[in-house]
Formats: structure tokens, C-alpha cells, sequence
């Protein structure tokens, strides 16, 4: 994009001129919209059939990174949240035994204190039996506390397994666009790391033509303006086809210093982008013409 940004801001010394048959406005190259798609995971890349030139819609699969250590993680996981659930279990009748040791002795606590009423227990007997109903209640609390702390584990255990499966879908690398491969910049079988460049896809249906008009061009220029853009057809002949104003920079820059004269360095010009509908004719960088009237 820079060498292209370069080349385009290099035309920019025939602003006021016109080409040979003196008719074109501006001058510039044709760029398009590129994203680069990275891997999320570290891994080894056991997939990987994409070649120059393919297109691509969004959500095809370009890669698979190795799944394996996250495979095992995940078995891992499950076994630990069915240890953690066993014990849960496990727990739950300790509970419903300490909850009918419980009724039991409740049903003697009611016979002592009416034997104790009817003065036929003592007041140690008494004092006996509430105890042990106090202690047994104490340990009935204390098992179901132990609930909340199996609950939080499990749940602990539920997040790491999500976070697992998450990573185990990044470890599939889709494009979020539709376009054309444009670049690779790995290899099947090679080690990739989180944000690494995987490919690079643009959509060439449509080019942008990017070129700079001077202020005094601006006020004849306006967003969805129908013009013709010229191409190169041969060494001394051009084809036209139709564009479409998309995109007008709201600031003006300078001239690039590649630009020799000290006049033309001076100027102040603004981006224009032209929309082309790509027959096929038109290639990312070639050079190109439009003529606004």
C-alpha cells in the first residue's frame, strides 16, 4: 500500500496537465481495501490449501491450526468436573443421613422431655439429648456449606471449559470477508503464533482509484459524481470506463518531495477515491486516468 501510495502521489506533478490527447484531470493507481487474517492460536499448521489467486467467501476456512493439546485439555476438564460432581453427590447423602439421624433422635428428644416432665428422666438425659441434637445440627450446616464451595469449583471448571472450546474454534482460521487471496505468508506444516499473518485477501470486484486534484479542481468534484476513467489499452491507444466518486479527503496535503520542483512541492491537493467495477481489466497498482467533465 505505501509503494502504491508512493507511485500515485508520484503522478501528482501532472495535476494541471493533461495527458497526451489533453483531456484527463487527475492521475493515480488502483488500490483496494486488503485484510490480513491472523491466527489467534500458537501452533503447529496441520491444514492449509489456500493458494495465490483463490477466491474466497466469508467464512471459508483457510487453516487448522493443531488441536491436540486442547483435545486433551478438554477430556481433562470433564474428567475433573465428573470427580467434582461425584463428590457433590456423595455430599447430598451424607446430608439426607445426617437429616434422618436427625428426625430420629428428635422423636427421643421429645420422649426424654416428657419423661423429664412427668419426672421420670433425669435433667442429665435431658441435657444429653439436646446436646446431641445440637451437635448433629452443627454438622448438618457444615455439609451443606460444603456445597457452595463444590458449586464455585464446578463452576471454575465450567469457564476453563469454555475458554477451552473457545480456543479450540480459533484453532479453525475462517475469513471474515469475501475477496481474492492475495498474499501467503505461511506454509502447511509451519509453527504460527497469536497475530500472526496468515493470508492476505482484497476484493477485486471493485478497485478503487485513488488520485489528488489541487483546490482549484475541488468545487467541480462532488461524492457519487458519475466520470470516466481511463486505462492503458495498449503502447498508444486507451479504454475508458465508468467510475463513481466515492470518498473526498476533508483535509488537503501536501505534495510528496518526490516531486522535483519546488512549485509543485508547495501545492496543497486533496485524495479522491473513484469506484471501478473490475471486468477483469484492472489490477491492484495499475496506473490510471479520469477526466471529471
Amino acid at each position: 500500500m505505501k509503494l502504491q501510495y508512493l507511485i500515485g502521489m508520484g503522478m501528482l506533478a501532472l495535476l494541471s496537465c493533461n495527458n497526451d490527447d489533453g483531456q484527463s484531470d487527475a492521475y493515480g493507481n488502483f488500490e483496494t481495501d486488503e485484510t490480513i487474517i491472523s491466527s489467534e492460536l500458537a501452533g503447529k499448521i496441520i491444514d492449509f490449501s489456500v493458494e495465490l489467486g483463490d477466491e474466497i467467501h466469508a467464512g471459508d476456512l483457510l487453516a487448522i491450526v493443531d488441536t491436540t493439546q486442547l483435545s486433551l485439555q478438554i477430556k481433562q476438564q470433564h474428567a475433573q468436573q465428573q470427580a467434582v460432581t461425584t463428590k457433590k453427590a456423595n455430599l447430598r447423602a451424607q446430608v439426607e443421613v445426617q437429616k434422618e439421624q436427625i428426625q430420629n433422635l428428635s422423636i427421643q428428644q421429645e420422649r426424654i422431655h416428657k419423661l423429664f416432665a412427668d419426672q421420670a428422666a433425669t435433667q442429665q438425659q435431658v441435657d444429653d439429648v439436646d446436646g446431641q441434637m445440637r451437635v448433629l445440627k452443627k454438622q448438618l450446616e457444615s455439609l451443606e456449606t460444603q456445597f457452595l464451595s463444590i458449586n464455585s469449583e464446578l463452576a471454575v471448571l465450567d469457564a476453563q471449559l469454555s475458554i477451552t472450546r473457545d480456543q479450540l474454534e480459533k484453532s479453525l482460521i475462517t475469513s471474515l470477508t469475501s475477496g481474492v487471496v492475495l498474499e501467503k505468508y505461511v506454509e502447511l506444516g509451519e509453527m504460527t503464533v497469536p497475530g500472526k499473518a496468515i493470508v492476505k485477501i482484497g476484493d477485486l470486484s471493485e478497485l478503487d482509484l485513488r488520485v489528488y486534484v489541487s483546490g482549484a479542481q475541488l468545487p467541480s468534484i462532488r461524492l457519487g459524481q458519475q466520470v470516466e476513467v481511463v486505462i492503458d489499452h495498449n503502447k498508444t491507444e486507451n479504454q475508458t470506463m465508468a467510475g463513481e466518486i466515492r470518498w473526498i479527503s476533508s483535509e488537503a496535503e501536501f505534495t510528496p518531495k518526490i516531486i522535483q520542483t519546488k512549485e509543485e512541492r508547495v501545492k496543497l491537493v486533496y485524495a479522491v477515491k473513484v469506484a471501478v467495477k473490475n471486468d477483469g481489466r484492472l489490477k491492484i497498482g495499475m496506473p490510471g486516468e479520469v477526466r471529471f467533465e
